[in-house]
């Protein structure tokens, strides 16, 4: 790709991005629809179902860096995408919500709460394997990489086992009758077509992302940008398109745990990607992440903190058409991003 034109790789990125997007609308609907079928709650479903399949840009991404035996773009998408992710949450909170209360408000379980501590704890794992000797190997890959994947396993169980507590189906109850939205009903489809539609967008999602991956690297080479600023910004926010797709289906439909889960519990699945990373390259990811990376990790930790507390305290005041949580969170992503630019110089 680094023989075409400069305009011709804008073209296939954007409309790289643009597919990504019409996938989300698809993903979201037929989750929906598959974990009715399977019986699992949304929390569980938004962190499984969706977080994965919304997150298959990454992980063509991955794949690339891996194979092109250049990872920092890999790194900075994967750390960046959590920050921007999280902002999504904002857009959610407000456009998505319109004039309706606050998206913390009207969760109805502190599962949410679960999975962003849970969250946070990878993340931390994240700093400590990149702060660890390259020569730390076990089983070809680091023990910070193993240990994220036992966190987000851990986590997933932790999870399903509180998806039915008494004291969280109370909230629900109560939710049910006032603030959820009622979703037109519509003649299910035969389970066999769902999970079709589903296998589709999440392959166009995996295509374009190689796309993306590709394209990405040219884009940063001619516009000379660093791989960990690029990764960070502009690619994380064009591969947060599912989640952003997937997040106003579920908020239009009144599943607000689904919308809430798929952005929180895919930012605690991008990390497993490291170690997926590491074994397709034969070298640890964690150890070569830089000093913009371990920035980058700590403001997405500081974003899923602000929602976990707006969760538990379940405010109702809007400020500017959205949550206050939502405010701080966006005030802080953009001084945070400010301050990446100047450390990535």
């Amino acid at each position: 790709m680094s023989s075409l034109a400069t305009p011709l790789v804008l073209v296939l990125f954007a409309a790289s991005g643009a597919v990504i997007w019409w996938a989300g609308g698809l993903l979201a609907s037929t989750t929906d629809a598959i974990d009715a079928h399977v019986g699992w709650g949304e929390g569980l479903g938004g962190a499984v179902f969706l977080a994965i399949a919304t997150n298959l840009p990454e992980v063509a991404i991955v794949c690339a860096g891996a194979f092109s035996g250049d990872l920092s773009l890999a790194v900075g998408n994967i750390l960046g995408g959590i920050a921007i992710q999280t902002v999504v949450l904002v857009i959610l909170d407000g456009p998505g919500l319109r004039s309706h209360p606050p998206l913390t408000s009207v969760v109805s379980s502190l599962n949410i709460v679960l999975q962003g501590l849970a969250l946070i704890v990878i993340l931390m794992l994240c700093v400590m394997g990149a702060l660890s000797p390259p020569s730390l190997i076990f089983a070809r890959t680091t023990p910070a990489e193993i240990a994220i994947v036992v966190a987000w396993l851990a986590s997933l169980w932790i999870v399903k086992h509180n998806e039915d507590r008494t004291a969280w189906r109370a909230a629900r109850e109560e939710l049910a009758e006032g603030s959820r939205i009622v979703a037109p009903a519509h003649k299910p489809r035969p389970m066999g077509q769902v999970v079709a539609l589903f296998g589709l967008a999440a392959a166009a999602t995996l295509a374009c992302g190689v796309v993306l991956a590709l394209s990405s690297e040219v884009v940063a080479t001619r516009f000379h940008m660093t791989g960990v600023l690029f990764g960070a910004t502009v690619l994380a926010a064009v591969t947060a398109l599912p989640e952003l797709t997937t997040g106003l289906y579920a908020v239009r439909a009144g599943k607000y745990e689904l919308a809430m889960s798929d952005i929180i519990g895919g930012n605690a699945f991008l990390p497993v990607l490291f170690l997926f990373g590491t074994l397709l390259s034969n070298k640890p990811l964690l150890p070569d992440a830089q000093a913009p990376d371990l920035y980058i990790t700590a403001l997405g930790a500081l974003l899923t903190a602000v929602y976990c507390v707006g969760v538990v305290l379940r405010s109702s005041r809007l400020v500017l058409g959205a949550g206050i949580d939502s405010i701080l969170v966006l005030v802080l992503y953009v001084v945070g991003v400010a301050g990446l630019v100047v450390i990535a110089r």
